[in-house]
Protein backbone atom coordinates (compact mmCIF):
# COMPACT_ATOMS: atom_id res chain seq x y z
CA UNK A 1 0.00 0.00 0.00
CA UNK A 2 1.38 3.43 -0.97
CA UNK A 3 0.85 6.52 1.15
CA UNK A 4 1.95 10.14 0.98
CA UNK A 5 3.67 11.48 4.07
CA UNK A 6 4.53 14.89 5.44
CA UNK A 7 8.26 14.26 5.99
CA UNK A 8 9.11 11.23 3.83
CA UNK A 9 7.19 12.00 0.60
CA UNK A 10 5.52 8.91 -0.92
CA UNK A 11 6.36 5.50 0.48
CA UNK A 12 5.34 1.87 0.45
CA UNK A 13 3.63 0.67 3.63
CA UNK A 14 3.13 -2.80 5.05
CA UNK A 15 -0.45 -3.13 6.34
CA UNK A 16 0.76 -5.03 9.41
CA UNK A 17 2.64 -1.86 10.52
CA UNK A 18 -0.52 0.22 10.78
CA UNK A 19 -1.31 1.43 14.29
CA UNK A 20 -5.00 1.83 15.08
CA UNK A 21 -6.47 4.30 17.56
CA UNK A 22 -9.93 2.79 18.24
CA UNK A 23 -11.03 6.01 19.97
CA UNK A 24 -9.05 8.36 17.68
CA UNK A 25 -6.67 11.04 18.92
CA UNK A 26 -8.49 13.88 20.70
CA UNK A 27 -9.10 16.67 18.21
CA UNK A 28 -8.84 14.34 15.21
CA UNK A 29 -12.01 12.18 15.35
CA UNK A 30 -11.71 10.88 11.79
CA UNK A 31 -8.03 9.89 12.02
CA UNK A 32 -7.65 6.39 13.42
CA UNK A 33 -4.86 4.78 11.38
CA UNK A 34 -1.22 5.84 11.65
CA UNK A 35 2.26 4.53 11.08
CA UNK A 36 5.46 5.31 12.97
CA UNK A 37 8.39 6.42 10.83
CA UNK A 38 11.90 7.39 11.96
CA UNK A 39 12.67 11.11 11.83
CA UNK A 40 16.40 10.80 12.42
CA UNK A 41 18.95 8.04 11.87
CA UNK A 42 19.27 7.31 15.57
CA UNK A 43 15.47 6.97 15.77
CA UNK A 44 15.49 9.16 18.88
CA UNK A 45 12.65 11.08 17.26
CA UNK A 46 9.85 9.47 15.28
CA UNK A 47 6.88 10.61 13.23
CA UNK A 48 3.33 9.42 13.91
CA UNK A 49 2.01 9.76 10.36
CA UNK A 50 -1.68 9.57 9.45
CA UNK A 51 -2.42 7.00 6.75
CA UNK A 52 -5.32 9.02 5.30
CA UNK A 53 -4.01 12.59 5.62
CA UNK A 54 -0.48 13.22 4.34
CA UNK A 55 -0.28 16.55 6.18
CA UNK A 56 -1.18 15.12 9.60
CA UNK A 57 1.98 13.98 11.34
CA UNK A 58 3.17 14.33 14.93
CA UNK A 59 6.83 14.38 15.98
CA UNK A 60 7.30 12.17 19.04
CA UNK A 61 9.99 10.92 21.39
CA UNK A 62 10.30 8.36 24.14
CA UNK A 63 9.78 10.52 27.26
CA UNK A 64 11.79 8.17 29.48
CA UNK A 65 14.96 9.13 27.57
CA UNK A 66 14.53 12.77 28.54
CA UNK A 67 12.73 12.73 31.91
CA UNK A 68 14.26 10.52 34.61
CA UNK A 69 11.30 10.48 36.97
CA UNK A 70 8.44 10.31 34.45
CA UNK A 71 6.13 7.54 35.59
CA UNK A 72 2.44 6.67 35.51
CA UNK A 73 0.07 3.76 35.86
CA UNK A 74 -2.47 2.97 33.17
CA UNK A 75 -6.09 2.76 34.27
CA UNK A 76 -7.75 -0.64 33.92
CA UNK A 77 -10.04 0.71 31.18
CA UNK A 78 -7.02 1.69 29.04
CA UNK A 79 -5.44 -1.74 29.58
CA UNK A 80 -8.73 -3.28 28.45
CA UNK A 81 -9.14 -1.02 25.38
CA UNK A 82 -5.58 -1.71 24.23
CA UNK A 83 -5.82 -5.40 25.17
CA UNK A 84 -2.52 -5.19 27.05
CA UNK A 85 -1.29 -8.50 28.41
CA UNK A 86 2.24 -7.53 29.40
CA UNK A 87 4.07 -4.31 30.21
CA UNK A 88 6.83 -5.34 27.81
CA UNK A 89 4.39 -5.00 24.88
CA UNK A 90 3.92 -1.28 25.51
CA UNK A 91 5.72 1.65 23.90
CA UNK A 92 5.13 5.14 25.24
CA UNK A 93 5.73 8.35 23.30
CA UNK A 94 5.26 12.04 23.99
CA UNK A 95 4.10 14.35 21.24
CA UNK A 96 6.57 17.19 20.80
CA UNK A 97 5.94 20.83 19.99
CA UNK A 98 8.91 21.53 17.76
CA UNK A 99 10.21 25.11 17.86
CA UNK A 100 12.23 27.03 15.25
CA UNK A 101 15.15 26.73 17.62
CA UNK A 102 15.04 22.96 18.19
CA UNK A 103 16.58 23.28 21.66
CA UNK A 104 13.34 25.05 22.73
CA UNK A 105 11.19 22.03 21.79
CA UNK A 106 8.71 20.83 24.42
CA UNK A 107 7.14 17.46 25.23
CA UNK A 108 3.54 16.75 26.20
CA UNK A 109 3.86 14.62 29.35
CA UNK A 110 0.21 15.08 30.28
CA UNK A 111 -1.11 13.09 27.30
CA UNK A 112 1.27 10.31 26.23
CA UNK A 113 0.64 8.03 23.27
CA UNK A 114 0.54 4.43 24.50
CA UNK A 115 0.92 1.68 21.90
CA UNK A 116 0.43 -2.03 22.35
CA UNK A 117 3.15 -3.28 19.99
CA UNK A 118 1.70 -6.78 19.93
CA UNK A 119 -1.68 -5.91 18.38
CA UNK A 120 -0.91 -2.36 17.12
CA UNK A 121 -3.69 -0.72 19.16
CA UNK A 122 -2.98 2.76 20.55
CA UNK A 123 -4.50 5.50 22.66
CA UNK A 124 -3.59 8.99 23.73
CA UNK A 125 -3.97 8.79 27.49
CA UNK A 126 -4.80 11.91 29.50
CA UNK A 127 -3.01 11.82 32.86
CA UNK A 128 -4.25 13.65 35.94
CA UNK A 129 -0.86 14.22 37.54
CA UNK A 130 -0.07 17.64 39.04
CA UNK A 131 3.50 17.71 37.69
CA UNK A 132 2.69 16.72 34.10
CA UNK A 133 1.82 19.44 31.63
CA UNK A 134 1.57 19.74 27.87
CA UNK A 135 4.82 21.72 27.43
CA UNK A 136 7.87 20.41 29.29
CA UNK A 137 11.20 21.65 27.87
CA UNK A 138 12.86 18.65 26.23
CA UNK A 139 16.44 19.87 26.56
CA UNK A 140 18.18 21.34 29.58
CA UNK A 141 21.66 21.49 31.06
CA UNK A 142 20.88 18.77 33.60
CA UNK A 143 18.83 15.59 33.32
CA UNK A 144 15.19 16.52 33.81
CA UNK A 145 13.15 16.04 36.87
CA UNK A 146 9.55 16.46 35.81
CA UNK A 147 8.29 18.56 38.73
CA UNK A 148 11.35 20.82 38.93
CA UNK A 149 12.12 22.89 35.85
Amino acid sequence: MKISTKYHSEMELEKNNIITFPQAIPGFPDEKEFIILPLDEAEEFVVLQSIANSQLAFIMANPFRFFNDYDFTLEDLVVEILEIESEKDIHVFSILTVQDSFDQTTANLQAPIVINTKNKLAKQVILNHPDYRTKHPLFSKEKHKVGKE
